[in-house]
């Protein structure tokens, strides 16, 4: 399985395929790069002249990044959203930049991400526009959000691998908030330091064995009260990776996406990596 990153010209795509190229070789595999152009017929031999620049550009862009990094390229006809949800199904990763695939400077994320980051088969990576022209930390704790127990599994594993093969130390976020219609009885019932004190079981108990798996990884907890996402973007200013599950707690049945990870696409100034398992 490759790592499997989509490009559209753009400076923001070069940017993913330069991280992809990193990704792919941290985890021992090649890098497929893949242009979808929804102008393309199914047969044709021969890619546009925008096209196979873009495919070279961003095939550059990842050799420069790691030089012994087996690297293919394609273009695929249809819109960018189809074609890379379905490359997701055989990808060992599938990264995407933020914006790009026609979004303008100064746009939130664009569809495309946010829809490939909804539906697709596998894990996404969504590396953000930061700088001019684009970068990513190469530096920094990675940061990994957690929720219940079972969505933390899947997070907590991919966070402590990379973590571990990265060197770097791993900051592992949970938060709590009280909810309802009736907060001065939920407060009666349950003070602050109660709920503070079974947060922080809670998350004993999602990462209990996982420190022993990995001796290696400096782990500081973080629980609090608030908002994951304000939470989340906060501890990501100095990390190089965040790592979340695509839905957690409160997950609504049918969607592809949880709130919180929606959201991190939109605001994250680092790499976001959504874990889904597979099917």
């Amino acid at each position: 399985m490759n790592v499997v990153v989509g490009v559209d010209g753009s400076a923001v795509a070069r940017n993913a395929a330069a991280w992809a190229a990193r990704e792919a070789v941290r985890r021992g595999c090649g890098l497929r790069i893949v242009y979808a152009d929804p102008t393309a017929h199914p047969g044709e031999e021969h890619f546009r002249e925008p096209v196979a620049r873009a495919l070279s550009d961003a095939a550059g862009h990842a050799s420069a990044e790691q030089p012994d990094l087996h690297v293919t390229s394609t273009a695929l006809p249809g819109p960018p959203e189809r074609v890379l949800v379905a490359e997701s199904a055989a990808a060992e990763l599938l990264v995407v930049g933020d914006r790009g695939f026609g979004g303008f400077t100064g746009l939130l994320a664009g569809a495309v991400a946010v829809k490939v980051a909804a539906h697709a088969l596998g894990s996404v990576a969504v590396v953000p526009d930061v700088g001019d022209p684009p970068t990513f930390p190469s530096a920094g704790p990675v940061v990994a959000g957690v929720d219940d127990v079972e969505s933390s599994a899947p997070v907590l594993a991919q966070a402590f691998r990379v973590a571990d093969s990265l060197g770097e130390p791993l900051h592992v976020v949970h938060t709590w908030e009280i909810v309802g219609i009736d907060l001065k009885w939920l407060r009666s019932r349950l003070p602050t330091e109660e709920i503070a004190e079974t947060e922080q079981r809670f998350l004993a108990e999602a990462m209990a064995g996982w420190q022993e798996r990995f001796p290696g990884v400096a782990v500081e907890r973080i629980v609090g009260r608030g908002s994951p996402v304000a939470a989340l973007i906060n501890h990501s200013t100095e990390a190089q990776l965040v790592v979340v599950g695509a839905r957690g707690r409160g997950g609504v049945a049918g969607a592809h996406l949880g709130s919180t990870s929606h959201k991190l696409i939109h605001h994250t100034p680092s790499p976001l990596l959504i874990v889904r398992s597979r099917p």
